[in-house]
C-alpha cells in the first residue's frame, strides 16, 4: 500500500545545526519515491546568514548568541524559542512546483491563518515574507538541490525580539518586526505550528498526510555522527 503523500513531523525544540544538516542528508539520500515532510520546530537562540548574507547587517556584540553561515536564499535572520519554524523538503520537480510558487504558497498560508485570526498581513513584491502593517511578522528562505527544497518559513508567535534589534532583519535596515503575542493572540506555539501546517497543505494540494512526533531518520543519523 502506499504511503501518504506528506509526513508532518512536530519536533519541539532543537539546536539549529543538527535539524540543518538533517535536512541536508534527507535531501541528498531520497529517492524518487520517498515522500515529502514538513518539519515543526522551534530553535534555540541562533542568528542565520543566508547565501546573500553579509556581516555588515550585524551589529556589534551579539550577546552569545552563535552566528552561523548556511546555505538558504536570502540575508540574515533570528531564531528563536517561541518562533514557529516550518522546514518544507518537497520534490518540486514531481509535484511540478516551481520555486515561486513554493514561495507563495508559504506565503498565502501564513496570510490565510493571520486572517483566520483576525489579523490582516500583506505579501510584498521583491521582499519574500510576511508583513502587519510596516513590520514583518514572518519571514521566508529556501534552497533547491536537485529539484528537492529544504529550509523554509519562520513565523513570530510570543519569542523575545531583542535580538532582531542587533541585526538588519533580512538585510533591510530599520525593518521593524511584530509577532503574535503583541497582537493580541494567546494560543501556544505549537497549536499555531499545526493551524499553519494545515493551511500549508491546503495550499499544496496534498492528498493526504500523517503527522508524528518522532524524528525523521537524517536527523538521527546525524546527531549519532552517521
Amino acid at each position: 500500500m502506499p504511503g501518504p503523500d506528506l509526513i508532518v513531523r512536530q519536533l519541539g525544540v532543537l539546536d539549529y545545526v543538527p535539524v540543518w544538516r538533517g535536512m541536508q542528508m534527507f535531501t541528498r539520500a531520497r529517492g524518487n519515491s520517498d515522500g515529502d515532510e514538513l518539519w515543526i520546530l522551534q530553535h534555540r537562540p541562533v542568528f542565520t546568514l543566508g547565501q546573500a548574507g553579509r556581516r555588515e547587517h550585524i551589529h556589534g556584540d551579539t550577546a552569545g548568541i552563535p552566528i552561523i553561515k548556511v546555505d538558504r536564499g536570502g540575508q540574515v535572520t533570528y531564531h528563536g524559542p517561541g518562533q514557529v519554524i516550518v522546514y518544507t523538503l518537497i520534490d518540486l520537480r514531481r509535484r511540478k512546483l516551481a520555486v515561486r510558487g513554493l514561495v507563495t504558497s508559504l506565503e498565502q498560508a501564513t496570510i490565510t491563518l493571520l486572517a483566520n485570526l483576525g489579523i490582516a498581513a500583506t505579501a510584498r513584491a521583491g521582499a519574500p515574507g510576511v508583513y502587519v502593517g510596516e513590520r514583518k511578522i514572518a519571514a521566508l528562505g529556501l534552497r533547491v538541490s536537485a529539484g528537492r527544497s529544504y529550509h523554509g518559513l519562520s513565523l513570530n508567535v510570543a519569542m523575545d525580539l531583542a535580538p532582531f534589534a542587533l541585526i538588519d532583519p533580512c538585510g533591510y535596515r530599520g525593518l521593524q518586526v511584530t509577532q503574535l503575542s503583541e497582537l493580541g493572540i494567546t494560543l501556544g506555539v505549537e497549536r499555531l505550528g499545526r493551524m499553519l501546517s494545515d493551511e500549508l497543505l491546503a495550499q499544496l494540494g496534498y492528498n493526504s498526510h500523517t503527522s508524528t512526533k518522532q524524528l525523521p531518520d537524517a536527523l538521527r543519523r546525524h546527531e549519532q555522527g552517521v
